[in-house]
This record gives C-alpha cells, sequence and structure tokens, in this order.
C-alpha cells in the first residue's frame, strides 16, 4: 500500500506564509532509490494543478508561474521527503494541496498521470 503522508497546511492570512511536508513510506519507496516529487492543488470548482516538482536529485525545480519567487520546493537528501514552503500567499492559493511522487526512480519531475498521491491537505488564505 503506498503511503503518502503529508503535514503543515491551515488558515494563514494574505502575506503571510505556511510550509506543507510530505514524507514517502519507507516500504514502498525504499530510500535506497530517489524519485522525483511534487505539489498540485485544487482548489473549489475547479481541476487540479500544478503547482512545483523537485528532481529526484534534488538539482531540478520548476515552477507553476503563478507561484514562482513566492513558493519553495525543497526535499530531504537522504529520503524521499518533500518540502513546499509557501510565502507572500494570496487568497488565490487556497485550495487542497497534493503531494505527488512519481512511480519511476531518478526522474526529473512528476508527473501527474504517472503519480502516487497524498490524501491532500487544506491551505486557506484569508483576505
Amino acid at each position: 500500500q503506498v503511503q503518502l503522508v503529508e503535514s503543515g497546511g491551515g488558515l494563514a492570512q494574505a502575506g503571510g506564509s505556511l510550509r506543507l511536508s510530505c514524507a514517502a513510506s519507507e516500504r514502498t519507496f525504499s530510500s535506497r532509490n530517489k524519485y522525483a516529487m511534487g505539489w498540485f492543488r485544487q482548489a473549489p470548482g475547479k481541476e487540479r494543478e500544478f503547482v512545483a516538482t523537485i528532481s529526484a536529485r534534488g538539482g531540478s525545480r520548476y515552477y507553476t508561474d503563478s507561484v514562482k519567487g513566492r513558493f519553495t520546493i525543497s526535499r530531504d537528501s537522504a529520503k524521499n521527503a518533500v518540502n513546499l514552503q509557501m510565502e507572500a500567499l494570496k487568497t488565490e492559493d487556497t485550495a487542497i494541496y497534493y503531494c505527488a511522487v512519481d512511480r519511476s526512480p531518478w526522474g526529473a519531475t512528476v508527473k501527474a498521470e504517472s503519480a502516487y498521491w497524498g490524501q491532500g491537505t487544506q491551505v486557506t488564505v484569508s483576505s
């Protein structure tokens, strides 16, 4: 059973910050292999969208344009775990945020069509 444990999220005011964390179960994702990981989000009434991804080795990061300069994705080099530091939050960042890990090891990005998903964590930004 694939297990991605998410933490963080919650309520913040516009301009504030939050930090999301996600760890993949060692049982499924041995730390001997590293997997590209990332975050997606889904706002009410909208489709799930890509937010950020980091490569398996941590050397490459990609962001959707709307969060560039405000969000930072990072990973724990020793295991398959990822963080998303969110700064200068906007009300439009309000969504359920999903951690994703790619099925194939040593990749550059996580692809939605081949990802395992966390259960999601709510981020609400108030004005």
